[in-house]
């Protein structure tokens, strides 16, 4: 008989099963609990600034700071002490230093590449991943390299694989690549294996579509594009095959870790990933997401903290095993 089967239907027959039995008090739920949170499920992202003794706080995400170098030791420190031992790093760029190229992505004193190094003085366990793309350091807010207003792929490619020689140079574990030009996984892959950076990993932002929730990110690096959008190369909202086929091609080039990004839109996407790599898939809670519930609870129209711990185990529960969020510490402070 299947468990399904209304067994207990007939008149007088007695209830068998009672799923509430396991739902009577916490010691019960937390022993059958399926998925739970702790401080390894989390990708920290970071904001650096050129200066000293800077923390401003980003206006659109309320609580969240770009930090100078000597102040992004003691958050590191704090991040470490915490249990939290992965950060993503991401470093707002002088506008007198961008050019269409990137050039200054390539300086091996750049900022990227002394944050690297600073979160490996503070902390030297931390696993340190770094954005791989040339909107921060593009006049043009874009991507990639541009040509007669079009975003071009391999040009991009070359210069993001020499970019990421540069992070894994300074020390940096993976790179992680957000830029969504094709091939850029293999350009990156080759050139580290090359220049005998074997073990630097790769996670790539495999499935990052163009969204609408990333305003508040832009407005963290100053890196919204300066013409258009970036839909020729994010991928388009209504599509689902699509991710799969994008994630595939990615572990094929060489990539380690695959992320899906936003979050909560795409739930469906993180779990179709899950059921269909043998690699460990990420899931990028972004700006906007965070912008809303600080939004929504600042106006008592949500309760901060449910509503936070409910989003993060949603993506564990879709199949996410790591969760870049900005929610990161709050949810390992509500914890204990």
């Amino acid at each position: 008989m299947s468990i399904f089967t209304p067994i207990n239907l007939k008149l007088g027959m007695q209830q068998l099963r009672r799923n509430r039995r396991l739902r009577t008090n916490e010691a019960i739920r937390s022993l059958v609990r399926e998925n739970t949170i702790t401080p390894h499920d989390f990708l920290v992202p970071l904001f650096v600034v050129e200066g000293k003794g800077i923390k401003e706080e980003i206006t659109s995400m309320p609580g969240y700071y770009r930090y100078s170098l000597d102040l992004l030791k003691n958050e590191v420190k704090e991040l470490w002490s915490m249990g939290l031992k992965s950060v993503l790093l991401f470093v707002k760029v002088p506008d007198e230093l961008k050019d269409n190229k990137g050039t200054e992505a390539l300086n091996p004193d750049g900022l990227m590449q002394r944050a690297v190094k600073t979160v490996k003085e503070a902390a030297p366990d931390m696993l340190v991943m770094t954005d791989v793309a040339l909107d921060p350091y593009s006049s043009y807010g874009h991507d990639g390299i541009v040509e007669d207003g079009y975003i071009v792929n391999d040009e991009t490619c070359e210069v993001l694989a020499e970019m990421s020689l540069s992070h894994a140079q300074a020390g940096a574990d993976f790179v992680a690549p957000s830029d969504m030009m094709d091939g850029r996984i293999l350009s990156i892959r080759e050139i580290l294996e090359e220049e005998n950076y074997v073990n630097t990993g790769i996670m790539s932002y495999s499935a990052k579509y163009a969204s609408a929730f990333y305003g508040p990110f832009r407005d963290a690096l100053d890196s919204a594009p300066g013409f258009g959008d970036k839909k020729t190369y994010q991928m388009d909202f209504a599509n689902r095959e699509e991710a799969i086929k994008e994630t595939l091609m990615d572990i094929e080039e060489g990539a380690d870790i695959v992320m899906v990004k936003p979050g909560l839109c795409y739930l469906d996407l993180v779990r179709e990933v899950r059921d269909n790599v043998d690699v460990p898939v990420a899931v990028y809670q972004v700006s906007g997401e965070y912008a809303m519930l600080k939004a929504a609870a600042e106006k008592g129209w949500l309760d901060h903290d449910a509503v936070m711990l409910e989003q993060i185990m949603a993506f564990k529960r879709a199949g996410a095993q790591i969760i870049a969020s900005y929610f990161a510490k709050e949810v390992v402070q509500l914890l204990g």
